[in-house]
């Protein structure tokens, strides 16, 4: 089992920036080949927002692609979120994702308000 723990969200103010964690931690094989970010509204369906592999590579969904950049520290198993230029429309849940030896793993999530 990989646990993901996330950290790092809040409340801010639109145009703010903030940076979402994510921690795995447990029995990793190897490496985590991919790390992800979701973000899931009440009533509505998990998005995803943004990928990183093993190699580095990235991938974002359009509507995030210059505001939000996705790293990762490979050796510390962690991903991290730099948001900026944050809109009311941002505030969401935030769920890491990662896939190990196959299976998905999901973190308990983490509150993001975007308010004035």
């Amino acid at each position: 089992q990989v646990q993901l723990v996330e950290s790092g969200g809040g409340l801010v103010q639109p145009g703010g920036s903030l940076r979402l964690s994510c921690a795995a931690s447990g029995n990793i094989y190897r490496i985590i080949i991919l790390m992800s970010w979701y973000r899931q509204a009440p009533g509505k369906e998990r998005e995803w927002i943004a990928s990183i592999t093993s190699t580095g590579s990235t991938h974002y969904t359009d509507s995030v692609k210059g505001r939000l950049t996705i790293t990762r520290d490979k050796a510390k198993n962690t991903v991290y979120l730099q948001m900026n230029s944050l809109k009311p429309e941002d505030t969401d849940v935030y769920f890491c994702h990662a896939v190990n030896r196959g299976e998905e793993y999901w973190g308990q999530g983490t509150q993001v308000t975007v308010s004035s």
